[in-house]
């Protein structure tokens, strides 16, 4: 497995097609490469295959977020999720404040993470 820490060499159409078998959605490729080039992504590849993604969005000083942590379905549960956060704990300035799907908070226990403020959304319709 190979890690890239502020992988530069993300671009959409990879990132897209990895998102979608994780969780389908309908990305706009603009919109995608705009978001990758505004984020942190620490990438986790198997040969040329992108298997794992953890992407930051941070002020660099007073507030850092994970905005996710992807790992394709046939790679979970073999310390890629885990090693992509101890790599975002290593490569940011900023503590990281992030919401976890219901269900999975007993992996970021096992990894460390405090449970912390309730979080909220605004959704924008």
């Amino acid at each position: 497995m190979e890690y890239k820490i502020d992988d530069k060499t993300l671009k959409a159409p990879a990132f897209i097609e990895f998102v979608n078998k994780v969780r389908q959605g309908n990305y706009d490729i603009d919109k995608t490469q705009d978001a990758l080039s505004k984020t942190l992504n620490i990438t986790a590849y198997d040969g040329d295959e992108l298997v794992g993604c953890l992407r930051i969005l941070s002020d660099g000083y007073f507030f850092g977020t994970i905005t996710e942590l992807l790992v394709l379905p046939d790679y979970q549960k073999k310390g890629i999720g885990s090693r992509l956060l101890q790599l975002a704990k290593q490569n940011t300035p900023t503590m990281l404040y992030f919401g976890s799907q219901p269900g999975i908070e007993a992996f970021y226990e096992k990894n460390g993470c405090q449970k912390s403020l309730q979080s909220y959304m605004i959704e924008k319709k």
